[in-house]
């Protein structure tokens, strides 16, 4: 059976493992702080993120060299159906130069292709987070030439609803299913017939808010802010994604230790994750 090394780049966290015949052989899970807070983007974190992977393989006795393949989390491109793509130096240069955005996702394929070229293994990605299978009526937003647009957390809503199936026996795609991923991010995804009809664009302000993204806000509340003449566009940006939601209400993006807060009797971290869950079951229906 191929060794597979499996990369899923997030906005707080690197997670890797060493995976054969679906069965993993070591899994890492290296949650980050201060030691990216300082590069001045995201491009500049791949070199940083991959000596950490290589180091924990290392020590773990992991050889790269016995893999068959490096697989990466997908991230921001033009729109794909769910599925498997080998990367390319084409892909390479869309994610490295952000031509659609950035997101820790980007470093997935970015990674994989640079560890792979080093030991002669293809690299792929599967489910990014482009991943585009919305009908018709999910992208009207209510005004025209603004489109609702499918961003979101493809891989990993993708493989919880095909655990389930497994789990209950029945193919994916014969189930009706309302997905929700909770990280940095939050994406909740109405899934049938084996794709995402409908889901919350995770990234660019729609649904609920979340550890670092403001999620959807008041149109004209937003708008006063934006011409209030105090920010300029990357400001906001970095304040919506970036900086908002739990990392705005109490200075933390950090669950564990919000919840540590919470135990010791924080009131206000009380209410904040107690109004983020609200948020999430609202958007869940």
């Amino acid at each position: 059976m191929p060794r597979l090394l499996i990369i899923n780049p997030g906005s707080t966290s690197t997670k890797f493992g060493v995976f054969q015949g679906g069965k993993a052989l070591f899994t890492e899970s290296i949650r980050h702080g201060s030691e990216l807070e300082n590069l001045p983007d995201l491009a500049s974190q791949r070199p940083v993120r991959e000596k950490m992977i290589c180091q924990a393989l290392a020590q773990n006795g992991m050889d790269i060299a016995d893999m068959e393949a490096i697989v990466g989390r997908g991230g921001l491109l033009h729109p794909l159906q769910g599925g498997v793509y080998q990367v390319n130096d084409d892909m390479v240069q869309d994610l490295e130069s952000g031509r659609y955005g950035w997101h820790a996702s980007n470093l997935g394929g970015i990674i994989a292709s640079t560890i792979g070229k080093s030991y002669g293994l293809p690299a792929y990605i599967a489910d990014p987070v482009i991943v585009d299978e919305m009908e018709s009526l999910a992208r009207y937003s209510g005004w025209p030439g603004i489109e609702r647009r499918s961003v979101f957390h493809a891989l990993n809503q993708k493989a919880v609803a095909r655990r389930y199936a497994s789990e209950v026996g029945r193919p994916y795609q014969a189930l009706k299913l309302i997905v929700a991923h909770l990280g940095g991010g939050i994406s909740v995804g109405a899934h049938k017939g084996g794709q995402v009809g409908d889901v919350n664009d995770a990234l660019s302000g729609d649904g609920p808010f979340s550890a670092e993204r403001t999620g959807g806000l008041p149109l004209l509340s937003t708008l006063e802010l934006a011409y209030s003449g105090h920010y300029s566009l990357e400001d906001l940006k970095k304040m919506f994604v970036g900086n908002g939601g739990l990392m705005a209400y109490l200075g933390s993006s950090d669950a564990i230790e919000i919840d540590k807060r919470i135990r010791a009797g924080d009131q206000k971290a009380s209410q904040v994750m107690e109004a983020m869950a609200y948020q999430i079951a609202k958007e869940i229906g």
